[in-house]
């Protein structure tokens, strides 16, 4: 769980565990922060600064900034032994597994690094009762305990359709996350009582230039109503909120950065739910897209090390985007759950439709065995409920 006095790290508010005003959103504070200079006081940061960083217990905005700088590169190994010490402290020997089922690939959006895009033409499929059911089944047979349920973005897939299927789901699992469009504080309200647990909502990139770039159609395209889903989360007590940006479609350093503001801003007014970061990197698609600034493997690394330094209670989430070699080597460096055996097309667990196009391009498709294979062969658990649950289970 959070501790309190990690909510409170810089400037306490004074409405701590109030509804804070709708003027007082993200929307509002990422206006003072500057994307060009959050860029060059990265780019400035010395080896001095890292070392200044890596003597702290507890890092500030300044310190994260020179950990995902080029100049903390020299020192990863350090970071790698910090970060496998705090996730061991904080999280044990476990790791989480979980599988997206993906109801939908419907979308009314137009995003250039998505396979869903509207104007691409591929087949389009929605999960009916029936195709949901054999969904369920599949995933169930396999021991899946913790689901993410993942749509396109349209009216087609909106509160009714969730309404009708969630009662289907949420019964045969212990933790039901899901990552659709942005909805408003009452809906989300809603489905808490459907038994949704948490909502992953990436903001893709915070530079709005690059954003209108890649968002051209859709309620995707409104920049704020995205950036302020995560403020409509912690206003409805969603038990746990799940933040990212896409790794490439601008500077993933800045980016970043950013992010960790984002993530402050809503810890210092939402205290009682849980966050965590994904990082994901854009993968092959349908249309294609140039990646803008590549993340190498070891550049991921010394992310995942810095974001753990940064927040030792965050979870942190890796990806079946990245290949089972990079998986096998990364997995016990300070991520607390991980995907796995993922489809990303509607019915791939069942096979109710081949022909619907993935979302993107699964890297490590192996089995969930041979995943639950490999975390025990790093000396972990497998741990099929959400962390919160399978911890009060256990102690």
């Amino acid at each position: 769980m959070q501790t309190k006095e990690r909510m409170i790290e810089e400037k306490p508010l004074n409405f701590i565990g109030q509804s804070p005003a709708v003027n007082d959103q993200f929307s509002g504070a990422l206006m003072s922060l500057d994307w060009q200079e959050m860029g060059k006081r990265v780019g400035s940061k010395t080896e001095q600064d890292v070392r200044r960083a890596l003597a702290k217990s507890r890092l500030q905005f300044e310190d994260f900034m020179a950990l995902v700088s080029p100049a903390a590169e020299a020192f990863l190994p350090q970071m790698l032994r910090r970060s496998q010490q705090l996730t061991r402290r904080r999280f044990g020997y476990g790791m989480g597994v979980f599988a997206p089922l993906y109801l939908s690939n419907t979308c009314a959006n137009e995003c250039s690094y998505c396979g869903f895009s509207m104007s691409n033409p591929i087949k389009r499929l929605t999960l009916n009762e029936s195709n949901v059911s054999d969904e369920v089944k599949a995933l169930k047979e396999k021991g899946f305990d913790n689901l993410l349920l993942v749509t396109g973005e349209t009216s087609k897939v909106s509160m009714p359709y969730f309404k009708r299927m969630l009662p289907l789901i949420a019964p045969h699992f212990s933790h039901l996350s899901m990552e659709v469009q942005p909805l408003e504080v009452n809906d989300y309200k809603e489905l808490r009582q459907f038994g949704l647990d948490a909502v992953l909502v990436y903001q893709e990139t915070y530079n709005t230039t690059t954003y209108a770039k890649h968002h051209t159609k859709g309620k995707k395209a409104d920049f704020n109503f995205r950036l302020d889903a995560p403020d409509r989360l912690g206003q409805a007590h969603i038990h746990k909120i799940g933040l990212g940006v896409l790794l490439g479609l601008d500077d993933w350093r800045t980016d970043s950065v950013l992010l960790a503001h984002h993530l402050r801003h809503l810890q210092k007014r939402y205290w009682r739910s849980r966050f965590s970061v994904s990082f994901p990197r854009i993968r092959p698609c349908e249309g294609g897209i140039q990646v803008k600034s590549e993340i190498t493997d070891k550049q991921l690394i010394q992310l995942v090390c810095a974001w753990r330094l940064f927040d030792e209670d965050l979870e942190l989430t890796l990806s079946t985007r990245e290949s089972a070699d990079f998986r096998n080597n990364v997995l016990p460096i300070g991520f607390t759950s991980m995907s796995a055996e993922s489809k990303t097309q509607p019915g791939g667990y069942s096979e109710s439709s081949k022909e619907a196009l993935e979302q993107f391009e699964i890297s490590d498709d192996r089995s969930i065995d041979e995943v639950s294979q490999l975390i025990k062969a790093h000396g972990l658990e497998v741990i099929w409920k959400d962390w919160d649950k399978a911890y009060n289970q256990n102690f």
